[in-house]
């Protein structure tokens, strides 16, 4: 497999990844602030992100890079709430 096919399926799955997070949400399946939730957003963002770079599609890498910050920062705040 060339490397253009492998950022696709990285791509790919990353795409995949996020829509299961919103359809799990969606449905009512996972909480928006659960960590399932969050780690799927950063899963699928980091798989796009890593698509999108690779074809110099900077803007859609930047949003992929806050998605990314955004869940980390979700996941690092239950957390510290969990803790209390």
């Amino acid at each position: 497999m060339n490397t253009h096919a492998w950022f696709d399926a990285i791509g790919w799955s990353g795409a995949a990844a996020l829509l299961v997070a919103y359809a799990m949400v969606s449905f009512r399946k996972l909480e928006g602030d659960s960590i399932p939730y969050q780690f799927l957003n950063v899963v699928g963002s980091f798989l796009l992100a890593v698509n999108t770079i690779s074809y110099g599609a900077y803007p859609s890498s930047f949003v992929n890079v806050i998605w990314i910050g955004i869940a980390v920062f979700s996941i690092a705040t239950r957390k510290r709430l969990a803790s209390r």
